[in-house]
């Protein structure tokens, strides 16, 4: 799966933050239950090679991957419009984070109270989050009880309220989380290490707005803003379970039918994180986050799968990378300490992060940097390439494929990704065609430039 992408497939179900927050309810519904109760014991699909992915397209033409599985009445649904907060207008930063925690606070002839107790009843979940570069959903019903959150999820997708209450309400839950971040050096340090490698690209602007601009955002923008992302032009659709290739196509129909043909997005252009700086937040604490940003890769790139396995070698594996091996295991410096291929639609980056005793943080930094120096400078041998194959080809089940959610979020990243149907099973081979000769043309020129790093923690007494 595309690494800009990963968060998609990482959250599930999509967590709030603080500064998103959620509604709290005051009692859970009994159907509620059974069906957290069924989601508990929902086994894997079978082995990820023989798993079977339908393309299913509706008469209006909206596409769908589906993976059947009658074993249990549940139907997963996960699904992304493109766009995401980079298209929040200048001065209205935190809209699109704003309007997915309205999704389920009144839509079409249902007031906030209405819409939930309709949902409860019908047992089924819903939820949604914002991106830097998409829009994500994700619903979970109950097979015997769809018709009635088909109907509510349509409702939500094409017609939300966005009435001032449950506005203000969400609004506050954001503020209040950003407010809490202003006293956080993480939360301090990731915006000003955002700004620091992408200027003022979109990228740099935290995803829940500010203060000011979240005070500026009225019904009326997110009502312009819905409608300009939800469009069947930039739709991504996988569902997973009790359903057939016939009856899904209709559910497309009623679900994303009536959404408007084309997205109205605004460009927005491609970047470079801005290497070789480092950026320091200096606060009193015992333990000093460090983080290291090298070049990354595109997905679509043909060096992707040598650089991904690189990846795995230098710090991507839990307990056999190199990073591990020196900064924990000879060294006891840090509990944890990896890398991985990180980035959006718009940028990429290799990231190594740690977190060390303060008092040891140059150390660290030293010898996280002396670990990378001699991969980008050597390479991997030939046994651990060989070890790193088998551990991504084995890894993706248990990591992408492991459930219901999973397996729809992995499908949804694929779509986004352009990586077809049958990626699954080609997978394993695009992996074990890479040579030693291009794993270490890959660390070398992922590994060779000056990186960008952020230092949290009191002043090192030597710059690594």
């Amino acid at each position: 799966m595309n690494q800009h992408r990963a968060a998609f497939a990482q959250a599930l179900p999509f967590p709030r933050s603080a500064a998103q927050g959620s509604v709290a309810r005051l009692a859970t519904p009994l159907p509620i239950v059974l069906l957290a109760i069924l989601f508990l014991v929902l086994p894997a699909l079978r082995a990820h090679a023989a798993m079977n992915i339908q393309e299913v397209k509706s008469e209006k033409g909206i596409i769908a991957w589906l993976v059947e599985d009658h074993t249990v009445p549940i139907i997963t649904i996960r699904f992304a419009f493109d766009g995401g907060s980079t298209q929040d207008p200048v001065g209205k930063e935190g809209l699109a984070n704003l309007m997915t925690g309205l999704f389920d606070e009144g839509a079409g002839g249902l007031d906030s109270d209405a819409f939930q107790v309709k949902l409860d009843d019908a047992g089924a979940e819903m939820s949604f989050d914002a991106g830097r570069d998409g829009i994500y959903g994700s619903i979970r019903l109950l097979s015997k009880r769809q018709d009635a959150a088909f109907d509510l999820v349509k409702l939500a997708v094409n017609r939300p309220r966005f009435d001032k209450e449950p506005v203000d309400r969400i609004r506050a839950q954001v503020l209040s989380g950003i407010i809490a971040n202003e006293r956080d050096p993480e939360a301090i340090a990731q915006r000003k290490w955002l700004r620091a490698i992408y200027g003022t690209h979109p990228y740099s602007r935290p995803d829940e707005g500010n203060i000011v601009s979240l005070a500026g955002i009225t019904s009326a923008d997110l009502g312009a803003f819905h409608k300009a992302t939800f469009a069947r032009d930039g739709l991504h659709v996988a569902v997973v379970g009790d359903i057939d290739a016939k009856r899904l196509s209709e559910k497309l129909d009623q679900l994303f039918g009536d959404l408007h043909e084309k997205q109205t997005l605004s460009p927005v252009a491609d970047v470079a994180a801005k290497l070789g700086q480092q950026v320091e937040v200096n606060y009193e604490l015992p333990q000093t986050s460090l983080r290291l940003a090298f070049p990354g890769i595109g997905r679509s790139d043909p060096e992707f799968y040598a650089a991904q396995l690189i990846n795995d070698i230098l710090g991507g594996s839990p307990f056999t990378s190199r990073l591990f091996q020196e900064v924990r295991e000879k060294r006891g410096l840090a509990y944890g300490v990896g890398s991985n291929l990180a980035g959006y639609e718009h940028s990429h980056a290799l990231l190594v992060t740690t977190a060390t005793r303060s008092d040891r943080a140059a150390e660290t930094l030293s010898i996280v940097r002396q670990v990378v120096k001699d991969m980008a400078e050597k390479g991997p041998t030939k046994a651990e390439l060989e070890a790193s194959k088998k551990h991504l080809i084995g890894a993706y089940a248990i990591n992408d494929l492991d459930s219901s959610s999973s397996i729809a979020a992995t499908l949804v990243g694929l779509q986004l990704d352009n990586l077809g149907t049958d990626y699954i099973q080609r997978r394993s081979a695009l992996i074990y065609q890479v040579t030693l000769d291009q794993a270490k043309a890959a660390a070398k020129k992922l590994l060779s430039a000056e990186p960008a790093i952020m230092v949290v923690g009191p002043p090192l007494g030597s710059k690594g």
